[in-house]
């Protein structure tokens, strides 16, 4: 019995491999249709898992997310338009592993002027990063000299030079600091000086409090609604909010990218199928009376049919080897040519790319079937 099943497995391949010899021009168009709809399915979902990652992480280069502010009906020691700063530790550790950024910020309004300069120049001193308290709220001026990253429409207005010193000056402090230039934003930064949080605390007279907290959380949508969910626990009396141009522009973009290259890859497909349907259908008038002929020395029309099957499948899976690997190394051009930088080959694509191609094939050949039809006597009279 075991012979019988291993002589029967046998012919059946080397049947299989004379089909596929049979006629090698249309072999090769079959090869190609369905090697060009592999190379494009596979580039195109390449594309797509990138494009998730491109929008997930480097569209937080953008800025923050997500902004955790005091609320106005909330008084708990010291300003009620702050934050205490200690709110920082109940952050959990591993955020900061998952590349979630935290800055702290404290914006006040200051006077600005040049040494040996008697005019003043109004002006928002932004406050960021860790706090290093210097003294006290009735402690003497802070002396140390910083420095400042000012914006260019102030540094513009005053007529700063680079390493130039600039005083900046409140109520109760007066804060010396080296001149940094930076690079036009289009932004509010332009009208500000940015300096050290522990800086902007002394100049506010706020030791230990931030005026709001900036996250930028990488992920996708529902990853940063879960995150927003877990800091109003966190912070239950600040008002956490998300910034809703980046969270809801971040979806639409990669919906609509989505939904683009789902719809083409689809497309493809179906014209693949069609191109194969048609020489699937060219298959099935050729070789009636080889069916004939197998059907009537016994062959049964469950074996015929997945002969032409395992014919598909094969031919297939040699157009999806080879299509989806040329269509990876097209997703890397492509991918610099929308967004400006070359698309990492994802090793999931391949076999999904293999998978679908082979599919199509198997699916293609849906006109083989009236093969199993055809009547052994009516073909060797002709009439069939």
């Amino acid at each position: 019995m075991t012979e019988l099943r291993d002589t029967n497995r046998a012919m059946f391949w080397r049947i299989v491999r004379r089909l596929l010899g049979a006629n090698r021009g249309r072999l090769v168009v079959m090869l190609l249709a369905l090697g060009a709809g592999g190379a494009v399915t596979a580039a195109l979902l390449n594309l797509q898992v990138d494009a998730k990652r491109r929008l997930t992480t480097e569209f937080r280069t953008f800025g923050p997310n997500i902004i955790v502010a005091p609320r106005e009906n909330s008084v708990h020691g010291g300003s009620p338009e702050t934050l205490d700063e200690s709110l920082l530790r109940r952050i959990p550790q591993e955020w900061y592993q998952r590349g979630i950024k935290v800055v702290p910020l404290l914006y006040l309004v200051a006077e600005a002027y040049k040494t040996g300069s008697d005019r003043r120049v109004p002006l928002v001193v932004a406050g960021k990063g860790g706090s290093t308290m210097h003294v006290g709220v009735n402690g003497p001026p802070f002396e140390s000299l910083i420095s400042c990253d000012v914006g260019t429409r102030v540094a513009a207005e005053m007529q700063l030079r680079p390493q130039e010193k600039l005083i900046l000056q409140t109520r109760v402090r007066e804060q010396p600091c080296n001149f940094n230039p930076t690079s036009a934003t289009g932004g509010p930064e332009d009208d500000q000086v940015i300096v050290a949080m522990g800086a902007a605390q002394d100049l506010a007279a706020l030791p230990g409090r931030a005026g709001m907290i900036e996250l930028t959380v990488p992920g996708t949508p529902q990853e940063i609604t879960n995150c927003i969910a877990t800091l109003r626990q966190l912070f239950p009396d600040a008002d956490v909010r998300p910034i809703r141009q980046f969270t809801e522009g971040e979806a639409k973009i990669y919906n609509r990218i989505n939904g683009v290259l789902t719809a083409t890859i689809a497309v493809v497909l179906v014209l693949t199928a069609f191109c194969v349907m048609a020489a699937m259908t060219n298959v099935a008038i050729e070789r009636k009376m080889d069916v004939g002929l197998m059907k009537a020395i016994g062959g049964a029309t469950r074996r015929v049919v997945r002969l032409f099957l395992a014919e598909a499948a094969l031919l297939g899976l040699g157009g999806g080897l080879i299509g989806a690997a040329l269509g990876i190394l097209l997703s890397i051009g492509l991918g610099k040519a929308v967004f400006g930088v070359a698309a990492r080959p994802r090793l999931i694509v391949y076999p999904v790319a293999v998978g679908l191609t082979m599919l199509v094939a198997i699916l293609s050949a849906f006109p083989l079937r009236r093969l199993a039809s055809i009547r052994p006597a009516s073909v060797f009279r002709g009439e069939a």
